[in-house]
């Protein structure tokens, strides 16, 4: 008996189907944002760790290139 009113109240898993994946359309929104959203911070991470190992070596670091020196 207590297994079947545990049952009834739900999960999280039935509170995410409920919410997200009963429509086709509001799935499909939620995979094309999620997969969006995923790209930017994957994007964001690497290039933090791009710019803290190389940190001193690239263009914007060496003050001198680009400028002409003058007489």
């Amino acid at each position: 008996m207590e297994a079947v009113s545990r049952r009834r109240g739900g999960g999280i898993f039935e509170s995410l189907y409920k919410v997200v994946m009963r429509r086709n359309s509001v799935y499909v929104t939620f995979v094309i944002a999620g997969a969006f959203l995923g790209e930017r911070a994957v994007d964001y991470g690497v290039h933090k760790l791009w710019e803290a190992n190389n940190f001193g070596k690239r263009y914007e670091d060496i003050p001198v290139l680009g400028q002409r020196q003058s007489e």
